[in-house]
């Protein structure tokens, strides 16, 4: 009744299993599509990402007071104070805020120290 669906399967098993050797560089060559789009992604994708984090983390270690900056929400201020981890920031005229330093989305001027 399935003797043709196993007469194929034979047919298959022993054109792939007849050489011993060969099988090697057909694997690599399957691969090597997938190897390429992989290297390419990293150059992209993670590098500039990893370029633009390192970036980001030098300026936020570089903060001092006088700075005027934007938060992540979209709060800018002037830099009145900084300690390791938190910065108080001057919204208005005797109106301040604390935030944390690593809600700094950027720096819009750099001031000198009051």
């Amino acid at each position: 009744m399935f003797s043709w669906l196993i007469d194929s399967a034979h047919a298959m098993g022993s054109a792939g299993g007849g050489s011993a050797g060969g099988g090697d560089g057909t694997m690599i060559a399957q691969f090597m599509p997938f190897l390429l789009i992989m290297v390419v992604f990293y150059f992209l994708m993670i590098r500039p990402q990893q370029k633009k984090a390192k970036e980001h983390t030098a300026l936020l270690a570089s903060i001092q007071r006088g700075y005027e900056v934007v938060t992540v929400g979209g709060l800018m201020g002037r830099v009145t104070a900084v300690t390791e981890e938190v910065l108080t920031l001057e919204v208005a005229q005797n109106v301040k805020v604390r935030v944390q330093r690593s809600s700094i989305a950027s720096v819009t001027k750099v001031g000198g120290g009051e």
